[in-house]
């Protein structure tokens, strides 16, 4: 049986395992199985291919999603880029790392997307904002980052003024704040300046209206959460896994 797995530390709130194995008992694959594989450091990574001759592929979740692209033959030009890998191919030996985050993230913001929809703010600045960044550059949408501490390209929530968010209509978090447990947390954003002409989408997906979203819709604007684009990068996932030859990136 050919096995699949996630990694990451801890992983006691995956979503990989629990899709991939409703996935396999509605779609009556049978020779495929799904892992959680919580590896404490990045150095066990080699070992866990040795330890399980059957693994064909990972996903790959914090903290490893930049510590693992060392151990790849053939990292993607998408994962060398944004340097973030969270799904891995063993094929004739060699390992093939990908990005689905950006696949996942564009094909599930595409039909919220107006024609104002010219300016973005990415709260947080970790490797989600990563993927993020890269499918706002492909589209032609102009992001701001926005961070706890002000740096050289990042402002501060503080910063976060009614006129800015006028002007930057497209607001994401990637930033974990707001996910269960903390469910009474949300960005600190004037939200009173938000409209109907805003989108707001917040990768968290639990619980599924986050409270930033919830206080984005009494505003008027549209929402949405990152439950869909999870769906979409786990099947990209799954035909990376399957593809007769490795897919390019």
């Amino acid at each position: 049986m050919r096995q699949f797995g996630l990694i990451g530390f801890p992983l006691s709130h995956s979503f990989s395992k629990g899709y991939f194995a409703n996935k396999f008992l509605t779609e009556n694959i049978l020779d495929a199985g799904y892992e959680n594989y919580p590896i404490e450091t990045i150095e066990l990574f080699t070992s866990l291919w040795k330890n399980n001759p059957s693994l064909k592929g990972l996903n790959v979740t914090i903290p490893y999603k930049k510590l693992v692209i060392p151990y790849l033959q053939y990292p993607s030009s998408v994962v060398e880029s944004i340097q973030a890998c969270n799904c891995i191919r063993l094929f004739e030996g060699a390992l093939y790392g990908y990005n689905t985050d950006v696949i996942g993230f564009e094909q599930s913001l595409l039909p919220f997307l107006q024609t104002h929809h010219k300016k973005a703010l990415i709260l947080g600045t970790g490797g989600a904002a990563a993927a993020v960044e890269w499918v706002l550059k492909k589209l032609g949408i102009s992001y701001q980052l926005v961070s706890r501490t002000e740096s050289e390209g990042l402002i501060s929530y503080t910063a976060l003024n009614p006129a800015l968010i006028a002007t930057h209509t497209l607001i994401i978090n990637t930033s974990p704040v707001g996910m269960y447990p903390n469910i009474e947390d949300a960005p600190n954003l004037p939200y009173e300046a938000i409209t109907a002409k805003h989108h707001l989408y917040d990768l968290v997906y639990n619980p599924v209206q986050t409270k930033f979203l919830a206080l984005g819709a009494a505003q008027g604007a549209s929402i949405q959460n990152g439950l869909e684009m999870l769906h979409i990068q786990a099947n990209a996932s799954w035909e990376i896994w399957n593809s007769p030859e490795p897919l390019k990136q």
